[in-house]
């Protein structure tokens, strides 16, 4: 609230004054430093995990000491502009070495067949763990296009692990994604629905970062927890990242990095709410709150069954294999202007209802 109120003092640094790029929604500078508050959060939570004793205490102080590279990194760019997707992607990738080398949050089993023997070895284990945090990281970074997207479908998947380590009675997780899911409504509560902060790239790979290896210490302690249920957890976020790097480098045969306006969520926005209630009548940022949703309801379509089926690792395996088919069909469907049956429905209603108020 604090950063609302004041934002006359650090409009300089803070403000996202581009409003014509092309994943670029709002239409007034908005401080980009929500990161700030939810951080600020997390401290707070350790440090009253440590005053009242937690049994954890000392492993949430260090994890959280972990996320600083990550988070870091993500802030300079918000303030300054200047620091590269490979600069951050690299500090994260820090971040998840040091808390695999300080809390043993690493990927050692892939139930993948003669896989197992290499991630035994340490060294590949840390590689390999630092590699998928960092992307699941950036994946989250990449989906913040819209007011409350990211941060909501990152509340899901936290609310998805607190179930599962109440399952297998892990504290340590338990608590953490409880607090960062409290630090994300108090965040979500300002951003959604009229954008007045937004997440930036500090907070988007702070609980990118942090949801991550809260996933990957939660198997590595729990051998009941398939080592796939993150990956179906995770799908949303992962397959958006894929895809866009497929089809930058080979359909466009562009830099991956570049931005551009074709991701999923840019599409639902330009096209499907254009099928359903037409630009003219609706605000701008009314626009920009209403796509959200769609793709929180996509996110659980992976994130549901991740949930329920944790323990199952060719059910997760079945559900991510129909999770990719059915992101395809639906980007295919959006870039085709083909409209959907239920889209066609809701415009149905839509225009029942203005007839009956006319």
């Amino acid at each position: 609230m604090w950063l609302l109120h004041n934002h006359h003092l650090h409009s300089h640094l803070s403000h996202d004054d581009d409003l014509d790029g092309p994943q670029k929604f709002h239409t007034s500078p908005v401080p980009r430093i929500g990161g700030v508050g939810i951080a600020l959060g997390m401290l707070a939570f350790a440090a009253l995990a440590f005053f009242r004793g937690h049994p954890q205490a000392g492993y949430i102080g260090i994890l959280l000491l972990c996320a600083l590279p990550a988070f870091l990194s993500g802030i300079a760019e918000d303030l300054t502009g200047r620091v590269s997707p490979l600069w951050r992607l690299l500090f994260t990738a820090l971040s998840a070495l040091l808390a695999g080398l300080l809390i043993d949050a690493r990927i050692v089993d892939l139930d993948i067949f003669g896989t197992d023997g290499a991630m035994k070895i340490t060294v590949i284990s840390l590689i390999f763990t630092s590699f998928c945090v960092a992307g699941i990281a950036n994946a989250v970074n990449i989906i913040d296009g819209f007011n409350g997207l990211s941060s909501m479908v990152v509340f899901t998947m936290l609310s998805s692990l607190l179930y599962v380590a109440f399952s297998v009675n892990d504290l340590m997780v338990m608590s953490c994604a409880l607090a960062l899911m409290g630090a994300i409504l108090g965040f979500f509560v300002w951003n959604y629905p009229s954008g007045n902060i937004f997440l930036g790239d500090g907070g988007a790979y702070l609980i990118g970062f942090l949801v991550g290896i809260l996933a990957v210490y939660l198997v590595n302690r729990h051998p009941m927890v398939s080592p796939w249920y993150p990956v179906l957890l995770f799908m949303y976020p992962l397959v958006e990242t894929l895809f866009s790097m497929y089809r930058r480098r080979v359909i466009q045969r562009k830099a991956a990095s570049v931005p551009d306006g074709v991701h999923l969520h840019s599409l639902l926005y330009r096209r499907m709410l254009r099928w359903t209630l037409g630009y003219q009548h609706i605000p701008h940022a009314h626009r920009n709150a209403m796509t959200s949703p769609y793709l929180w309801l996509l996110s659980s379509l992976a994130v549901a069954p991740a949930t329920l089926f944790f323990q199952y690792t060719w059910v997760l395996l079945g559900f991510c294999v129909l999770f990719v088919a059915s992101y395809i069909w639906v980007y295919w469907r959006l870039v085709r202007f083909k409209q959907p049956v239920w889209l066609g429905w809701l415009h149905m209603y839509r225009h029942k209802s203005d007839k009956k108020k006319q």
